[in-house]
């Protein structure tokens, strides 16, 4: 393969090249329809070249999914740098995180009814999306990991269990919010019923 298909010869640039083709063939069929070959295909390199920089379809998958929810971590941080008060900052943190990944087509489509178990699988064992969560906490200390896995699993939830309206999901997320920030309220057994229900489970 030559060296004219990296551009200026760097390595992340044609990573990036080829997460952008993957991209808009996961808009287009959907993601787990799209085979490697296809990804080969629309970034104009041979398949060799692909697997030099993702060894496979889950390792580009977590890639793909890592540089996504890094720049919607920075939209998200843009979006509540002049909110103080933390139930505000962390409910508006994650309605913008819902609301961006529906207007994002490229976004949308991990959470079609084909591909969303595929992203929460990534979601749910992915450093990089929790941290997300710890950002939109905006606090180190006990109990903060968790704390940021369950908002990323509510934020999921909703993605993939859409609320009747924008108003029940903002009263959703405000309730489990608030049992979030309350010491002592950091399990799923004692978030509201409400809050619970977004997976099903009123136990």
């Amino acid at each position: 393969m030559s060296n004219d298909w990296l551009g200026e010869g760097r390595a992340l640039a044609a990573a990036e090249k080829i997460l952008d083709s993957a991209a808009q063939l996961f808009v287009e069929k959907g993601v787990n329809a799209v085979g490697m070959a296809e990804i080969a295909s629309a970034a104009g390199c041979s398949r060799a070249t692909l697997y030099r920089y993702f060894e496979n379809r889950q390792a580009l998958h977590i890639a793909f999914v890592h540089r996504e929810a890094r720049r919607l971590g920075t939209a998200i941080a843009e979006s509540v740098a002049t909110i103080d008060d933390p139930s505000e900052r962390l409910e508006k943190a994650m309605l913008t995180a819902v609301s961006a990944v529906r207007s994002t087509p490229t976004l949308a489509a991990w959470f079609t009814p084909g591909d969303a178990s595929l992203a929460g699988e990534l979601a749910n064992s992915s450093d990089v999306i929790n941290g997300l969560g710890v950002a939109m906490l905006g606090e180190i200390g006990a109990g903060t990991a968790s704390r940021a896995r369950w908002i990323v699993r509510v934020i999921l939830s909703l993605l993939m269990v859409p609320g009747a309206d924008e108003n029940d999901e903002r009263t959703l997320v405000r309730e489990f919010v608030a049992a979030l920030l309350n010491a002592g309220r950091t399990t799923w057994s004692s978030l509201p019923g409400d809050v619970r229900g977004l997976r099903g489970d009123r136990g």
